[in-house]
């Protein structure tokens, strides 16, 4: 019968480790996760990230980011051919943009446009009429 390597230390003051080696936290690396982002590269990298740490804006609670659906004013000529006025809070739609060209007049009904997109749809005899 063969002893396992625990009995057979039994007694010896530091089962095979020397006089230091095991002793303090320095032998493997620090406690617990210290270092984890500079010389402890864990196995759990890749899927607990989350837990390691804050990663800038859009992480850090209190601070939500609201997704914004626009539209450009050359799309209203292509998405809405027939129509003179369209209300662009009803399709869902939050801002009016000012990129691509407008070849007609049209009123249009929007919470938000930028002075571009007024300018475009102005010069075009439209008008834009915001409301939040």
């Amino acid at each position: 019968m063969v002893r396992d390597r625990t009995k057979k230390r039994r007694g010896s003051r530091t089962h095979g480790h020397g006089k230091d080696k095991p002793r303090g936290a320095g032998n493997r690396g620090g406690r617990g996760r210290a270092g984890s982002f500079n010389h402890k590269f864990i196995y759990y990298w890749k899927y607990e990230r989350e837990t390691l740490g804050k990663y800038g804006w859009p992480a850090r609670p209190g601070r939500l980011i609201r997704e914004i659906k626009t539209i450009n004013v050359g799309d209203l000529d292509h998405l809405f051919p027939d129509k003179e006025e369209i209300n662009l809070k009803e399709l869902g739609y939050d801002k009016l943009l000012g990129g691509g060209k407008i070849t007609r007049p049209i009123k249009v009904i929007v919470p938000a446009a930028t002075p571009l997109a007024k300018k475009k749809v102005e010069e075009a005899g439209g008008v834009v009429i915001e409301n939040a």
